[in-house]
């Protein structure tokens, strides 16, 4: 979709969690330069759930249907960007994350990362995306445990 300036981006994700009763790992994706997750540009009349899920399976392979959505959390940013075909002009950038829940660390078919990794449920000991990934990953915590 073509960004104009004074356009809301709007993007959506998913932080993929194995075993929706007791967490054991969640998905990270490898860029070039940075971690992330998967993610991407809602097309079109899309919703924000529909692009999260069509997102997922396209970067890591992973069918929609294996993925269960917890229907209590959702997490937004909003942030300025910037874009070659807007030049200069920031454009703000709505994104939307849901927890989704998968019975196993599926085999994934990367196209769009250099690389993924299944990590292991619990706090990080160190900065992984601070503007994005640890908040996140803060409140799903909270989120979760808030469950028990």
């Amino acid at each position: 979709m073509k960004k104009t300036p004074g356009q809301t981006v709007r993007a959506a994700g998913i932080l993929l969690i194995c075993d929706r009763d007791r967490p054991t790992q969640f998905l990270l994706m490898r860029h070039k330069d940075r971690w992330d997750l998967p993610k991407g540009h809602c097309e079109k009349d899309e919703t924000f759930q529909q692009t999260a899920l069509r997102e997922t399976e396209e970067e890591t392979g992973i069918a929609a249907d294996r993925i269960t959505l917890d229907p209590t959390f959702q997490f937004d940013l909003q942030y300025q960007v910037r874009y070659k075909n807007t030049g200069d002009t920031p454009l703000d950038k709505h994104v939307r994350y849901f927890i989704g829940y998968v019975g196993q660390a599926w085999p994934l078919t990367l196209t769009e990362h250099e690389s993924a990794q299944w990590m292991a449920w619990a706090p990080p000991t160190a900065p992984i995306q601070s503007e994005t990934i640890d908040p996140l990953l803060a409140a799903a915590a909270e989120h979760l445990a808030a469950r028990k």
